[in-house]
């Protein structure tokens, strides 16, 4: 399982890093990136933070440890900034909190988030065609989820990113020891959410590919 949305205490999740991580490799986790939440509050104490931190659980584990952010509930107009400067900080993979259905974020974060140099759209809700070709041209992955209430909308994800050709990644948006999620009950969300088992499984080697890129 390679899982590049998941949370530590150093925004909502209850685990810190070292804990986290060990409770993924027991999982059976290859990769996890740690993308806490974020915005122009607390990114410069979160990003050098778990750089320190990731790196050394990288040596120490068998498991390949991504430092990373979550932007959330960033206004749009200052994403595409904020991106650029969590990149620059250090961030290997970089996350935007999507328009889910469950939350009251701002109506143009999508479309915000997919002109920004991101890495991932995360639980993107009732997202719009025009948005779904916006991340294949911008070469930013879509994300399907586990999370209760996110993945309400896997399946429109799931149809929008087919018509546009865009691709997909699957995470957990983990906040707790029980959100964390073993391989095969990834495959179960992927294939409910309309995914064919091969598109499942290329959903898979793209979290591989953004982990080669990034690590």
């Amino acid at each position: 399982m390679i899982d590049l949305h998941t949370h530590s205490i150093f925004s909502d999740g209850e685990l810190i890093p070292s804990e986290l991580v060990r409770r993924a490799q027991v999982t059976g986790y290859r990769a996890i990136a740690i993308t806490d939440h974020a915005d122009h509050s607390n990114i410069d104490i979160i990003i050098p933070a778990l750089l320190k931190v990731c790196n050394k659980l990288s040596d120490a584990y068998s498991l390949r440890v991504l430092p990373g952010i979550e932007l959330t509930h960033v206004p749009p107009e200052y994403i595409y900034e904020l991106a650029v400067y969590a990149r620059n900080l250090g961030a290997k993979i970089i996350v935007v909190h999507g328009e889910t259905i469950v939350e009251p974020v701002i109506p143009g974060t999508n479309l915000a988030a997919l002109k920004a140099p991101i890495d991932i759209l995360a639980h993107p809700g009732l997202l719009t065609d025009e948005e779904a070709r916006l991340a294949a041209l911008n070469s930013i992955y879509l994300e399907v989820t586990t999370r209760k209430g996110h993945s309400l909308t896997n399946g429109h994800v799931v149809r929008a990113a087919r018509v546009a050709k865009a691709a997909l990644v699957l995470n957990t948006d983990s906040h707790s020891p029980q959100d964390l999620t073993r391989k095969e009950s990834a495959m179960r969300v992927a294939l409910g959410a309309g995914l064919t088992d091969k598109e499942a499984l290329e959903v898979f080697r793209n979290s591989e590919t953004l982990v080669s890129k990034r690590f």
